[in-house]
This record gives structure tokens, sequence and C-alpha cells, in this order.
């Protein structure tokens, strides 16, 4: 793909949350300590799921490894540079590590909408034919599964970069966020976007919204059905589903907000897209663990395996 070097921005600059020294000082802290939480409660979940073997053998939590990885990685694309940059007078970031961040992080969520997806098919299986789940949720079919949310996901990311990385980029090369996000930076083509929004709105907005719906309805299906299979399953039930939905409203709702309505305030897509890569990150090892029997026996089964090797050694 052959660009004119002279249309095209060297470097993108990031206004960031605030111009204030002791505010940036104060975000520091608080995005630290959210980025370390975020990989060690994922890390803790990944390896609980990993040496566990109850966990190891449950296609539900296979799936949720794969998703604290996502959630870690999305992290890592964005929150790292940020952390940074508040010691940073001028913030900015390259051309194509702009590009860069934007496509990774389109491709990690498109496999994460995709994952949650497979999730909600898993918990439908495991709750309204329980009998028939282990032959239902398969390794292959798991595995396939994982396999298939990455595939989605480059295809996702690339059908719309493909028209962002064509764009003339001339003149305004200011960004109001903390990190490069594709409706802000269309704005500063120097060309008419008009077409690109529209895409971008179909591609992402109303993906992320019907995706949305579908699992909220699969999740009323699953509660309306289960009823009818045992009177005590709706309880149970109930409880299985809350931390999916609770999962998926974070996920999604932020996502259909500045896709779906790319003329929307930026100072709303600024906290928005925070939320999405950092705040989500950080609240779905908690929703997963601590509202979570099996995890928090697995916890314990870990521990008192570390306490007796080390009695032994």
């Amino acid at each position: 793909m052959e660009m004119n070097n002279e249309s095209v921005a060297c470097e993108f600059i990031l206004l960031g949350f605030t111009s204030s020294w002791e505010l940036e000082i104060f975000f520091f802290g608080i995005f630290f300590l959210a980025y370390e939480s975020i990989i060690m409660g994922n890390i803790l979940i990944v390896v609980m799921v990993i040496f566990d073997s109850y966990l190891y053998s449950t296609p539900m939590y296979f799936l949720l490894a794969n998703l604290s990885c996502i959630d870690m990685t999305i992290s890592t694309v964005t929150v790292p540079k940020m952390i940074i940059d508040f010691f940073r007078e001028r913030k900015t970031i390259s051309f194509w590590g702009c590009m860069a961040q934007m496509f990774l992080l389109h491709l990690l969520g498109g496999s994460e909408m995709t994952l949650l997806i497979v999730m909600a098919v898993d918990r439908y299986v495991a709750i309204c034919k329980p009998l028939h789940y282990t032959s239902i949720m398969n390794h292959q079919i798991l595995v396939g599964s994982v396999l298939l949310s990455w595939v989605v996901g480059l295809v996702h990311t690339i059908s719309q970069m493909v028209f962002i990385v064509n764009l003339p980029f001339c003149g305004p090369n200011v960004i109001d966020n903390v990190f490069c996000d594709i409706p802000l930076v269309i704005r500063l083509a120097c060309t008419d976007t008009y077409v690109t929004d529209l895409l971008i709105v179909a591609f992402s907005g109303l993906l992320s919204l019907i995706c949305f719906i579908l699992l909220l309805i699969s999740y009323t299906v699953i509660l309306v059905t289960v009823p009818h299979h045992s009177s005590q399953g709706l309880s149970k039930a109930l409880s299985t589903l809350s931390a999916h939905i609770t999962v998926v409203t974070l996920f999604f709702g932020p996502i259909i907000f500045i896709y779906a309505w790319p003329f929307s305030n930026f100072s709303v897509n600024k906290f928005l897209s925070v939320f999405y890569s950092v705040i989500t990150p950080l609240l779905n090892p908690i929703i997963y663990t601590l509202r979570n029997q099996e995890m928090k026996e697995a916890m314990i089964r870990l521990r008192s395996r570390h306490v007796s090797s080390m009695q032994n050694f």
C-alpha cells in the first residue's frame, strides 16, 4: 500500500484527561493500581483454570480463562502508555503506533464480543441440557469456538482499518482522548468522512447493538425455559447468569454508545473509552471470583495444595 508521506501526519497529540499536574499525579496512582489489579486478577483466573483439574475440565472456565487473556491484552494495549503519558507534558503517539493501537483494540474487542456469545451458548446448554453438556461442549468445540472468536475479531478490525489507513491526515493532529480511537481519528482526516462514519456505525455500532440484544434474548430464553425443567433450577440459573449479564452489560454498554452514536459528546466518549479498557477488565475477575462459589473453592484447593507442598519441602 503506497502512501504519500506529505499527506500523512507523522504523529498525533493526545490531550489526555487534564492539564493539571496535581490531577495527573492522582490519575497516575489510580490507573497504576488499576492496571496492577487487572493483570493480577486475570492471571489468577488463568492460573486457577490451568492448575485446578475441575476447572480445567469445565467448558465454562476454559472460556473464562480465554476471556481473561483478552481483557489483560486490551488493557495492555492502552493503559501502560496512558500511565507513562501522565508524566509527559506533550503526549504524542506515532501515526503507525496509533493505527496499531486501533487495530489491536478492535481485534480484541471483536474477539471478546464473539467469545461472550459462545459463553452464552455454553450457559444455555449447561442449564437447559445438563445431561448432554459435556458431549455438546467438548474440547474440539471449545477450541474451535476460541479460534473462531479470533477470526471474527480479525475480520472485524480489517474491515474498518482498511478504510482508515487510506485516509489523508494532513492537517489537525490533536486527539481529545487518552488513546487512539476510530471515531476521533476519522475527524482528523483531510477529506469528507461521512461514508466512513456510516461504515464505522455499521461495522461496530450496529454489530455491537445486535450482539447485545441477541445475548439478552438468549438469557431471557434460558430464564423462561428453566422453570419447565426444574422448580429449583431458576434460582441457580439466576445466580449463574447474573454474573454473565453484568459482564455483557459492562462490555457492550460503552461500545454501543461510542460506535452507534459516533457524533456524541467527546468528553463522554473519553470516559467510556477508559471504562471498557480499564474498568471492565478490572471488574471481570471480581465478578467471576467473588460471586462464584466454584472459583472460591478452587482458590482454597490451590492454596491448600501450595501450603502442603511447602510443608513437604
